[in-house]
């Protein structure tokens, strides 16, 4: 499989929110750096993290408009949207849509690194509102 192939399997898994299907697609030494640098290693914390993260957005999703590779890095331009779950309601002003982009390293087949790059402040924004209520 090529690596192109390989990360439009993996966005495609993280839009059917099949945890079990993106750990079978990473390797185990996987790293994911979310858009603030904060860097997970390992394909059960990446588990817990996926879990945890479409709890908070049940109807999370990445659309990929462009894609590109070179030597098995990936680069994938497109948006990322969800709504943020609030005590098990999604509110239509809870909703966000965001530019988004990923760099996705493939080694021997599985994804070895997920490096997102986006301006999460609408999603903070959203999820401090909640928060600062409390």
């Amino acid at each position: 499989m090529d690596a192109i192939a390989i990360v439009q399997s993996f966005v495609d898994r993280i839009n059917h929110h099949d945890v079990a299907g993106l750990c079978k697609l990473m390797s185990d030494d996987h790293i994911f750096v979310d858009p603030l640098g904060s860097v997970l290693k390992g394909k059960e914390e990446m588990r817990k993290a996926w879990i945890q993260y479409f709890f908070f957005f049940p109807d999370y999703s990445l659309k990929t408009m462009n894609i590109v590779e070179s030597n098995g890095i990936v680069g994938l331009f497109g948006k990322a949207s969800g709504t943020y779950n609030v005590h098990g309601k999604m509110l239509k002003q809870d909703r966000w849509d965001i530019p988004a982009s990923a760099k996705a390293v493939v080694r021997n087949n599985a994804v070895a690194e997920w490096h997102v790059f986006a301006d999460n402040e609408p999603v903070r924004q959203i999820m401090e509102k909640y928060s600062s209520a409390q």
